[in-house]
């Protein structure tokens, strides 16, 4: 298939690419570059660079490329940033996203894979969390990808634009090429890796009296090559759907940093912190609609094979992508 990778410089995006041409795919990769990272394109894609938000040099992008398919990875991803601007959140998430969808049905192309959130659940009453619980939001970015999932079923019904919506909380670990560099680091992994490397002094707990066997919070870790996985799967769908990906079972902070200890050999020292507002005690998701339906069968489940794979990658480069 020729297929457009949006964001396909950032995270989650390049090892997508990667995948996908492994597999023999014809890939053009845009972005904006403002989150993403120049050398995160895998050389054999055709890169774009270009900005969601203008809505004729999309139209022009898409419409010269003329992909098969689109995967919609670009956007803005920080919670507590968006309760501090929900204005960026709403026009990154929703309105560019509009004008890649107007993009898309002025060429003819119907199929999006769209990268959302677990976080469209907001705090659910009990877990794992499956596709059934209501969505309801507690932050703007959730928020933000609830609006656009809505917009997808419109365009769906109206304009034969099919979709796979992909909600899940931590995609973690690396490829052998692509691995995890924010500008702004707040997952948890990279961040406890750069203690491991020597680039920060401690790792910090927020909260060790939540009502989990060790005290701390558990969150839901998938290996990015899953993930990439998972995507890849819903270009071969001929309906739209909404999928929930996750281990139904999660890694407590505390199991998170001892894996570290255990994959780099280094102590990592740790200081403990009162909790943050609004962190829930656990946070994961169940896959079993995608496993059924798509046949989606996760390789790199085990937490040290995660930990892993993205200290191999933090140790040849251990300033990331350096740009």
């Amino acid at each position: 298939m020729n297929i457009l990778v949006v964001g396909g410089a950032g995270y989650i995006g390049s090892v997508c690419a990667e995948l996908l041409l492994n597999e023999g795919h014809q890939i053009a990769i845009l972005d904006n570059l403002s989150e993403g990272h120049r050398a995160a394109v895998d050389q054999r894609a055709r890169f774009v660079e270009g900005d969601l938000a203008d809505r004729d040099g999309i139209a022009q992008t898409v419409a010269r490329l003329r992909p098969d398919a689109v995967m919609h990875f670009a956007g803005s991803a920080l919670v507590a940033e968006s309760m501090r601007d929900p204005s960026k959140y709403f026009r990154n998430n929703i309105a560019n996203g509009l004008n890649l969808l107007d993009a898309m049905v002025a060429a003819d192309v119907r199929q999006i894979v769209f990268s959302s959130s677990c976080a469209t659940f907001g705090l659910p009453e009990r877990t794992p969390i499956d596709e059934t619980f209501p969505q309801l939001p507690i932050n703007p970015y959730g928020e933000s990808k609830l609006a656009f999932e809505k917009i997808l079923r419109w365009y769906d019904r109206i304009h034969g634009v099919r979709f796979i919506s992909l909600r899940y909380f931590n995609a973690a670990g690396a490829s052998e090429k692509f691995g995890e560099d924010h500008r702004c680091e707040t997952h948890l992994i990279p961040n406890v890796l750069k203690v491991a490397l020597g680039r920060q002094p401690h790792v910090e707990i927020f909260g060790t009296d939540y009502d989990t066997p060790d005290g701390t919070c558990i969150r839901d870790y998938i290996h990015i090559l899953d993930l990439a996985c998972a995507h890849i799967l819903g270009l071969g769908t001929s309906a739209s759907a909404s999928y929930n990906l996750g281990t139904g079972g999660g890694s407590s902070v505390r199991q998170v940093i001892d894996s570290c200890r255990k994959v780099t050999g280094k102590k990592i020292p740790v200081i403990e912190r009162s909790r943050r507002s609004g962190d829930p005690p656990r946070l994961v998701a169940t896959s079993e609609k995608i496993k059924r339906e798509l046949g989606w069968r996760p390789q790199f489940q085990a937490l040290d094979t995660i930990v892993s794979s993205a200290w191999k990658w933090h140790q040849r480069f251990p300033n990331g992508y350096g740009d």
